[in-house]
């Protein structure tokens, strides 16, 4: 059961990035630097950062799976508390560190740590109710 309720929170991480990442589109875009067509829509449409990332999520799944296992995080509310913790005091200060090195806008550390605080949140409780 464990590798299905891993499974299962990473698609759901990855469907709530997409209508996150859908409704930011243009503003994440423009902050990353991203080269769009004369349509407005991006240039390089290739599939493989979709695939990358979502082996990440499954990546990022597993292991809050295994951390939940060994702390005893066994509640729906104990998952999100746990998973807000990931995103915020884990993931997202890393985001912000590689922003900085590398000089890019902060607004996209802000829009990417927004989605890694919440997409951790949605695993915590996905992996403690199946």
């Amino acid at each position: 059961m464990e590798y299905v309720s891993v499974v299962l929170a990473a698609v759901a991480a990855f469907a709530f990035g997409a209508v996150y990442y859908m409704v930011l589109a243009k503003p994440w875009m423009a902050a990353a630097g991203i080269a769009l067509g004369a349509d407005g829509k991006p240039i390089n449409n290739s599939a493989v950062p979709y695939v990358v990332s979502f082996i990440c999520i499954i990546l990022v799944s597993g292991m809050m799976r295994h951390t939940f296992a060994l702390s005893g995080i066994t509640t729906p509310d104990k998952g999100l508390i746990s998973g807000l913790g990931v995103g915020l005091f884990f993931i997202t200060p890393w985001i912000f560190i590689n922003t900085g090195y590398s000089e890019r806008p902060w607004k996209l550390a802000v829009i990417d740590g927004g989605y890694a605080t919440a997409a951790a949140a949605i695993i915590g409780v996905v992996l403690t109710v199946i």
